[in-house]
């Protein structure tokens, strides 16, 4: 792995196009230190879209046979057209949301009820970083865990599908870790089974650390064929608006880097090889990283 700068770059060549994420925007009501895409209050690094910046994307992804609609922030709920864009995408198929969980989907639980009997699901995925309070708000904010789980249990309640993101540590025993989770999934009437999603630190946007380079003996010797279908930027595009221009990146983890920017539609992104150049691409070579929930 210690490998030559000379060396060929590894790469993905991506086949069809199961999973479109949308990124709503970098504004956020929370200012995690941590968060990878450096979202806080007013952010507007990646801009708010609306239905009519995702419709026409939304289109054409059906007429490619997109199996699942996706979206991120910052924080979704507080886009004001992010019901209206629920409600045409879960008509094309399902969708997942990305979410602290927190006021800003607390206040919209009325309007985020009518999604339950739509075509297709609609579910929610909420991040509480640690099964500790005090860790948890100490990024976060005072009071934010409570909510999260009340925002899992009440989704739950109405009958939505739901999945927790969390963050890993260097080192950690995993299963006891998501042994706490389990735990207070029982606490607030949880199924013991709900998906746990765990996520290494990605860092901010612009950060460069030094990682290991992934060339293409990289890609063959410790992946196979298969393995490297599970890679998102195999299977997954995102598309994001900057500078009032809708436009279709690799992958969910690389929206900070111009070269991995693949056009302003889908059709011109298909098919086209994704270098895993970004110290991201690392996290999901090394640990099997990924936003998606496809199987």
């Amino acid at each position: 792995m210690m490998a030559d700068a000379m060396e060929p770059r590894g790469y993905i060549q991506p086949g069809a196009l199961r999973e479109l994420w949308f990124h709503t925007g970098t504004a956020c009501n929370l200012a995690c230190p941590f968060c990878l895409e450096g979202s806080r209050p007013g952010d507007n690094r990646i801009q708010r879209i609306t239905l009519a910046d995702a419709k026409p994307l939304l289109d054409e992804a059906a007429s490619l046979g997109v199996r699942q609609y996706s979206f991120t922030g910052g924080e979704p709920f507080i886009v004001k057209d992010f019901i209206r864009i629920l409600r045409y995408a879960s008509n094309l198929g399902p969708c997942l949301v990305l979410t602290n969980g927190t006021d800003p989907m607390i206040r919209r639980l009325g309007e985020i009820e009518s999604l339950a009997a739509r075509p297709y699901p609609v579910s929610f995925r909420i991040s509480i970083d640690y099964a500790d309070a005090a860790r948890h708000d100490a990024a976060r904010g005072r009071g934010n865990f409570a909510k999260s789980w009340q925002s899992l249990a009440a989704l739950h309640a109405r009958g939505f599908a739901v999945s927790l993101a969390r963050q890993s540590d260097a080192g950690e025993d995993g299963a006891a870790v998501d042994g706490a989770f389990r735990e207070l999934f029982a606490e607030h009437g949880l199924p013991a089974d709900t998906r746990i999603v765990s996520f290494p630190d990605f860092l901010p946007p612009g950060s460069n650390p030094a990682v290991r380079r992934i060339t293409e003996n990289c890609m063959t010797t410790h992946h196979d064929e298969e393995s490297r279908r599970s890679f998102m930027c195999y299977f997954s595009k995102m598309v994001v608006k900057k500078q009032g221009r809708m436009r279709v990146y690799a992958c969910t983890l690389v929206d900070d880097d111009e070269s991995f920017d693949l056009g302003g539609n889908l059709a011109d992104s298909l098919g086209k090889r994704v270098m895993l150049r970004h110290h991201r691409c690392y996290s999901c070579f090394a640990y099997g990283s990924s936003c998606s929930e496809l199987a």
